[in-house]
């Protein structure tokens, strides 16, 4: 890291910070490890350097390196201090939390919350081929906290695994806001800002129409080298014939159900009016279904307050209004992921939909925990004291061995994988509830039936379905 030569040293004090080492170099400066130490915590510290136009004086200021570098400098540092600003003003747990920013050393200063854990790409490495299930898990929080910055009226406009980092608890947040600007009106000009691949063809040039459908190709051409391991061709080279081959044709065969390959293709349109306009509208095809997304919002009351989840309104779903504590919901989410694996977080979701406590919604969600005392064991850490409805050592349905003389595991997988093609990785879940009421297969698939929402499509397949059983 050449630019760590300019770097301030350890032990180097700017205000409460002391700097402790340098954790990387970029185009715009450096990020330290750095301690509060009025309160004993690790953070980030960002700061502008661009070695290109500037360097640090014997008195560590950091000044351009010519007359002529002045302005760009100046324009740099606006930038980056455009960039805080901005990241201040979001409260959400899939983007970077930046807690103060300020001016020191003739530059700017920008303290972030520490995020332990591994760039994507470095996290992916040792993982790949990643299941549909893990990579929702991952999408599924991004797309959450994307649709927060779109409804302040902000583009981030360079999402791409360089900056997208993943925490130690599995949990990704997204880097690095310098490139993001707020749009004020449809046509506003906007600086070109191109990462070859992930950068949409209207970010080539200033004049381009870019909007939240910016943002969905970058992040669609994130899944799409997830999935693939290869970057999408970039987009000025897909103007005149699109070229970029379909990622289902790249991905194995049968690894992923049809319409979320279709979701990522669809994200990955070269024309913007092609592509899905708003968040909501990917995330409903790309997680299996409206059904799995949970519209809500992170907001903070009072200065220094935590985040808190908003769940909507009752409507027609059922959602009840209240407020969830954000910090519990995750524990919740977190601890039931230890029973069930990565589709933890679309039953959490979902369940937390309808539950009027963190009691209630843990008691929800503990049903999908095998064997009694396990469940009992999990519901305990979250009741708080609070009665429940029903003894929670029992299970919502008949004992998990009844499914198993019932039906075959052979017999189970097909319906899932039938199922998934129509609702995503919830699939497996709602076969197993099923499976504890159906008396036979045909049965089975009458009832699972029930969660496809297009009714041509749900005709088909219980003809289809049923048909198949009558043969076996």
């Amino acid at each position: 890291m050449p630019e760590a030569a300019h770097a301030l040293p350890p032990g180097y004090a700017l205000h409460e910070y002391r700097i402790e080492s340098v954790l990387g170099t970029g185009g715009f400066g450096l990020t330290y490890l750095a301690t509060d130490s009025n309160l004993s915590l690790k953070v980030a510290l960002k700061e502008y350097l661009p070695a290109d136009v500037a360097a640090r004086g014997e008195d560590s200021t950091v000044q351009p390196r010519t007359d002529d570098a002045t302005d760009t400098f100046q324009w740099g540092l606006q930038r980056f201090l455009d960039e805080a600003r901005t990241l201040a003003s979001f409260r959400h747990p899939s983007i970077v939390r930046v807690m103060r920013f300020f001016e020191a050393n003739r530059t700017g200063y920008m303290v972030m919350e520490f995020v332990e854990g591994q760039p994507l790409y470095e996290w992916i490495a040792t993982r790949r081929p990643l299941p549909q299930a893990a990579l929702q898990a991952v999408a599924g929080p991004l797309l959450d906290g994307l649709e927060v910055i779109h409804r302040a009226g902000f583009l981030h406009r360079d999402i791409k695994p360089a900056n997208i980092f993943v925490r130690n608890d599995g949990t990704p947040v997204l880097l690095d806001f310098g490139s993001a600007r707020q749009l004020t009106g449809g046509n506003q000009e906007l600086t070109a800002i191109v990462s070859p691949g992930y950068a949409p063809l209207e970010q080539y040039h200033a004049h381009g129409r870019q909007g939240p459908w910016s943002d969905l190709y970058a992040l669609g051409g994130v899944l799409y080298w997830m999935v693939t391991g290869n970057r999408p061709i970039e987009a000025a080279a897909r103007v005149r014939e699109d070229i970029l081959a379909p990622v289902a044709s790249v991905a194995g065969a049968g690894a992923y159900a049809p319409e979320f390959l279709e979701a990522i293709d669809w994200a990955l349109k070269p024309e913007e009016d092609r592509r899905p306009q708003s968040v909501d509208a990917f995330r409903s095809r790309l997680m299996g279904g409206a059904g799995l997304a949970v519209p809500e919002r992170i907001v903070t009351v009072g200065a220094g307050a935590a985040p808190t989840r908003i769940v909507p309104a009752p409507d027609s779903a059922g959602m009840t209004g209240v407020v969830l504590d954000r910090e519990q919901v995750k524990r919740v989410e977190s601890e039931i992921a230890r029973h069930i694996g990565p589709i933890a977080a679309v039953i959490v979701r979902n369940a937390a939909k309808r539950a009027l406590s963190i009691a209630a919604l843990a008691e929800a969600v503990a049903k999908e925990i095998v064997g009694e005392k396990a469940r009992a064991a999990f519901v305990r850490k979250f009741s708080g004291g609070e009665s429940s409805s029903r003894p929670v050592s029992q299970p919502a349905s008949v004992p998990e061995r009844s499914v198993s003389e019932k039906f075959s595991s052979d017999v189970l997988q097909k319906a899932e994988a039938a199922l998934a093609l129509h609702i995503g990785a919830i699939a497996r879940v709602v076969v197993r509830r099923a499976a504890a009421k159906a008396r036979d297969e045909a049965e089975l698939y009458l009832l699972i039936a029930d969660e496809i929402r297009d009714p041509a499509e749900r005709k088909n397949f219980v003809r289809k379905a049923v048909s198949a059983s009558g043969r076996r």
